[in-house]
């Protein structure tokens, strides 16, 4: 089965050699594509240094500008679709997610039998570390709120740590996602959810970023907050 975990980026550059290396020193064999918004600091040019280390199985994709997380996903999963991947993961380049992880999400998918596997900080046993209350409060009354207007059995709605099967993307109208910012991972656990395919989550303990800067903003928590309505009755 061919695997490729999707790590977006913008101003990466103290942590995506890290990232890499730490994904490639699994057992499980995956590869990388790193999908780059022309990032200032040079983090696409880390990328291509390893691409002589890691031949055939780190990618990059270059993008002009900071494009959004979710058009920089989109482009990621049309890439890993006609590479022709059997299962195409979702992972912050900042090491609050743990690449140790990927091998769990993927045993979901691939012996359990979902068709989506979410890296949640919202069920038993998942947690959240570092994270200053109000962005908790934040991440968690976002989850709330989206369960309570979709019906959506999801606890984590805003989880980015994600395992796809590529019936998934196949099915679903990657063209017609409508949001960029933390909406867009709401919009794909909907989508997929609407359309009959299987989610399960897995607990994960999230750790805030040690180094580089939170891409959060208001204007990305309004997308989520309106965004959810537009989305119930589009």
């Amino acid at each position: 089965m061919k695997k490729i975990v999707i790590i977006p980026t913008y101003n990466e550059l103290e942590n995506i050699e890290k990232i890499i290396r730490s994904v490639f020193s699994l057992e499980e064999i995956v590869d990388i594509l790193i999908v780059d918004d022309g990032s200032p600091d040079g983090t696409g040019n880390v990328v291509k240094e390893l691409q002589t280390e890691f031949a055939n199985r780190l990618f990059l994709l270059e993008r002009k500008g900071k494009q959004g997380l979710g058009t920089a996903y989109i482009a990621g999963f049309k890439w890993g679709l006609q590479q022709q991947y059997d299962y195409i993961f979702e992972m912050d380049a900042d090491f609050s997610h743990n690449p140790a992880d990927l091998v769990r999400l993927y045993k979901a998918c691939h012996i359990d039998g979902a068709d989506m596997s979410v890296g949640s900080r919202y069920i038993r046993g998942g947690r959240v570390e570092n994270w200053p209350l109000n962005r908790v409060l934040i991440s968690y009354g976002a989850s709330v709120y989206v369960r309570l207007i979709t019906w959506m059995h999801v606890k984590d709605c805003t989880a980015g740590f994600v395992c796809y099967k590529r019936e998934i993307l196949e099915k679903i109208s990657l063209d017609n996602i409508r949001f960029i910012g933390y909406a867009f991972q709401i919009e794909m656990k909907y989508r997929t959810w609407k359309a009959g395919f299987t989610i399960k989550e897995i607990p994960i303990t999230f750790i805030d970023r040690k180094e580089g800067h939170s891409k959060m903003s208001k204007g990305i928590i309004k997308e989520a907050i309106l965004g959810v309505w537009k989305m119930k009755f589009s």
